[in-house]
Order: C-alpha cells, then structure tokens, then sequence
C-alpha cells in the first residue's frame, strides 16, 4: 500500500500552523538564570549556562555531586528546596528541569507572569525557547535544532559537522578577525573589500592551519592581499608568539 498524498493547500496549512522559533543568540553574561531541578539533565543545564557566563542559582530537593561542588565553590547559588515564585524575581531565564510535568508548568506560568523567558525540559508547549544542539570552535558557535521534534537528529548532524569543522576554524576565525580589522582601514571600493573577504573564506587557509603549513598560509595570503605576507606576519595574525 502506497502513502496517502495530502493535498497541497492542506500540507501548507498544516506547516503555517505549526511552531517555527526565531534563531537568537543571547548575551547571558552576568545575567541571573534560575534553574528548577538538581538532576543529571539540570545539571547539564548549569553546566552549560556557566560556560556562558550566567550567574546560575537553583533550586532543587538533592543535588548531584557535580552540582554539589559547584556549589562548595561558590560558582552556583541554592535558592531553596521548594521552588517559589519570588525566586524568579530579577531572572532574566528560567530552566523547569525535574521529572515533575505539574511542577515544571508551575515555573513556567510564574515564569511568564514576570516577563521571564522559560524553558521546560521535554515539555515543549511551556517554552518559550528551546536550547538547540550546540558545538563552539573559538568564536565559531554552531546550533542545530529540529524545533524539538528530534533532539536525537540534532545529535546526529552535530556530530557530522563537528568533524568538518575541526580547532582549525578557530584558529581561522582569529585570522580573519585581524585580516578583517586590516582591509577595513585600508581605502579601496566595497565591491574589492567584499571579494577578497570571499576568496579568503573560499581559500585552503584552514586546512593549512590543521597542517601547520605556514608556508602556504604566506603564499596565499600574499596572493590575495597583494603584498608580500611572511610566516611572521601569519603568526602575528594568528597572535602566536
């Protein structure tokens, strides 16, 4: 038996219907998040958080060990055993993070009462966003995200990029940053600043930076630059040494 053909206005119906989110990037840094939940998935949660510089405070009935010592440390704050709504007064995000569904949907609705953004793990209708499947090369961040239909899929093509784009990026991020800096002091027509960012970008620059191939990084920055370019020259670029 072959698969039932929806007719083309009912399946663009459906799609205009369904919940598509708006990518950000968000600047969490110094900014209170309050993670409901002591468990591995909370724990994963705060461990995330703190790598981007959130001051992360929960509140749970047991800890980890992990969370346990971050805690001795100072780095994570305990609010209490019992989530109460005040403990979301002067959040900025909110992670519902336990096993209870009732007590996830609680830290939401307060959530929203008080303009905080809220996400409650697995539990997609009391988001108000979802954390995508992340890897970071230096200032290189990629998201994957399947709108919470398949976290497993994220994982899948996460893992497929992570092997095409290996350290070398970050490196080349830095190169690219000064050689950026560079070109826009330099007066010349927009159109030739916009091809010789292209062939940059286009260029084999990473792979030789995987290789360590200095050399060749000279040659063809000498190529595009149109001025002599030595191995000195890349490391400055590069800031080593």
């Amino acid at each position: 038996m072959g698969l039932k053909r929806v007719p083309w206005d009912r399946f663009v119906l459906r799609m205009e219907t369904q919940m598509h989110y708006y990518p950000i990037f968000l600047d969490i840094e110094q900014r209170k998040v309050v993670v409901v939940g002591g468990g591995s998935v909370a724990e994963r949660k705060v461990r995330n958080l703190l790598e981007n510089g959130a001051e992360v405070s929960v509140i749970a009935q047991k800890l980890t060990s992990s969370l346990r010592q971050l805690v001795e440390k100072g780095t994570v704050s305990v609010l209490g055993r019992k989530f109460k709504a005040s403990h979301l007064d002067g959040a900025f995000l909110a992670v519902a993070a336990t096993t209870d569904a009732l007590l996830n949907r609680k830290v939401a609705e307060e959530a929203r009462k008080r303009g905080v953004l809220v996400n409650a793990v697995d539990q997609p209708e009391e988001c108000d966003f979802i954390v995508p499947s992340i890897f970071r090369r230096g200032d290189l961040l990629i998201a994957i995200s399947t709108s919470g239909k398949s976290p497993a899929l994220s994982k899948k093509i996460r893992v497929g990029l992570e092997k095409e784009f290996g350290q070398e990026y970050e490196s080349f991020l830095v190169l690219m940053g000064s050689l950026r800096k560079e070109i826009l002091k330099q007066q010349m027509p927009q159109d030739k600043r916009r091809r010789m960012f292209q062939r940059l970008v286009d260029s084999e620059i990473p792979e030789k930076i995987k290789k360590g191939d200095w050399k060749g990084i000279s040659a063809i920055l000498t190529g595009i630059l149109g001025r002599q370019i030595s191995k000195a020259d890349v490391l400055n670029y590069l800031e080593i040494g």
